[in-house]
């Protein structure tokens, strides 16, 4: 095994769920699978110590930006300044993705805590992701990937796969990190779908599916008569779907079939993003 570090002083904080790789092994096979190219605007996310950018920051890519919620490692990677190079200290959870302009490639480690509501606005919120690569709790990336019928297809799993295709890279295991994390962990890679294969109205499709994994063991016609007064059952036999059906069996096109059919007209998103359908938190 090769250890890696850009900084020796590397110290974890509990606070902010960090482990850090420290398998070069690891790392590269990550860089890999992102696909840079000459010319490309790479984001890491959560660079930390500086493991993944150390193999990022030689290659040929027009810019590299760097977002760090830690101040320390904030400062760290500014203090090594490169041409096409830009920290931003800053919180995932709060920043802006929809003012990223032309294609981007994004990486990162994320922590388990935030993993799931980063990736939700991530993909539906970055106007032009060309390929995303995150590293994630394993049960969380067995969720990204989930199928319909599975025991852990839900909620995140419609709204990722509504706007890019899932698959799973490869799992690693505690002691590719430091401190080394309770749980295995897993890389997942996104690819984004064409336009016309994406929700008309995210917001409407955001709202079904959570009202619908919330109450997943449920039959379609109950969860949704209790929630949509003027709800008839002829909505779904319309649509192909028997009203019995649970939520865990519906595609992802027919979660978004029924999204407009539902909610036609553009409601307000919720910008608080809940995922507690029983099975999407990651800790």
């Amino acid at each position: 095994m090769s250890d890696i570090n850009l900084f020796t002083a590397a110290r974890a904080k509990k606070s902010l769920g960090q482990h850090f790789l420290r398998d070069e092994r690891v790392v590269q096979r990550i860089v890999d699978l992102l696909l840079p190219a000459e010319g490309d605007q790479i984001m890491e996310i959560g660079p930390g110590p500086g493991a993944l950018t150390a193999l990022l920051r030689p290659l040929p890519w027009s810019r590299l930006l760097l977002l760090e919620k830690d101040d320390h490692y904030a400062a760290e990677h500014a203090a090594r300044p490169m041409p096409g190079l830009e920290v931003v200290a800053g919180d995932a959870l709060t920043y802006p993705w929809e003012r990223l302009e032309g294609p981007w490639k994004i990486a990162g480690n994320l922590p388990y805590n935030v993993a799931s509501p980063l990736m939700w606005d991530i993909v539906s919120r970055t106007p032009n992701l060309s390929r995303a690569v995150f590293m994630v709790q394993k049960e969380v990336g067995d969720r990204l990937t989930a199928r319909p019928g599975s025991r852990e297809y839900g909620a995140l799993s419609v709204w990722i796969q509504s706007f890019v295709r899932t698959r799973k890279g490869f799992v690693i295991g505690p002691s590719a990190f430091s401190p080394p994390p309770k749980v295995d962990s897993a890389v997942v890679v996104f690819e984004p779908l064409p336009p016309e294969h994406r929700p008309v109205h995210a917001d409407s499709l955001s709202r079904l599916v959570k009202l619908c994994f919330q109450q997943r063991r449920k039959q379609l016609q109950g969860i949704l008569r209790r929630s949509l007064p003027d709800f008839s059952p002829d909505v779904l036999l319309r649509l192909g779907m028997d009203p019995a059906q649970r939520p865990e069996t519906l595609s992802v096109k027919q979660f978004q079939q029924l999204s407009e059919t539902l909610f036609p007209e553009k409601i307000m998103p919720e910008r608080s993003i809940s995922l507690d359908d029983g099975q999407e938190t990651c800790t």
